[in-house]
């Protein structure tokens, strides 16, 4: 068990049962496993704040837990930053790491990165077209089901 897990999965079971009073303590807790640096917390944590879950929207707050939990190769962390950085939500868009971290992601076993690391080459986004590229990675994307 990774340091920061028993926090972590005690957070989620608060969480679960979290009533409309929002009397749960799952935010202290992931709090807690996320000062563990505890690369599972940061991530739900910073979807948290992506989507207004049981905390108010930040992005900002959202894309410092996704990049840290990344930097602990957390492919979906990976995903969601790479998403940040293509649309610009709560860090600078940046074309160019968000294709850095397609890549990561994909290469940590997320399949949907696959598929925009293909559409990325497809179109020029933070790296130069090549239709060759394209195909071979819209290609396997297909084989795991995964399409536009």
């Amino acid at each position: 068990m990774a340091q920061g897990d028993r926090y972590y999965l005690k957070a989620l079971q608060e969480a679960s049962k979290e009533t409309e009073d929002g009397d749960s303590n799952a935010f202290d807790l992931l709090l807690s496993a996320v000062k563990m640096k505890n690369s599972k917390a940061e991530y739900a944590l910073a979807t948290w704040y992506l989507y207004g879950k049981h905390v108010k929207k930040d992005y900002k707050k959202a894309v410092e837990l996704l990049y840290y939990s990344a930097m602990q190769n957390n492919a979906s962390a990976c995903f969601d930053l790479a998403v940040c950085y293509e649309n610009g939500s709560g860090i600078k868009k940046d074309n160019e790491k968000s294709f850095l971290f397609y890549s990561k992601a994909s290469l940590l076993g997320d399949k949907q990165a696959i598929y925009e690391i293909g559409r990325c080459y497809y179109y020029g986004i933070g790296t130069r077209k090549n239709a060759e590229l394209a195909k071979m990675y819209l290609d396997l994307a297909s084989n795991y089901g995964i399409y536009a």
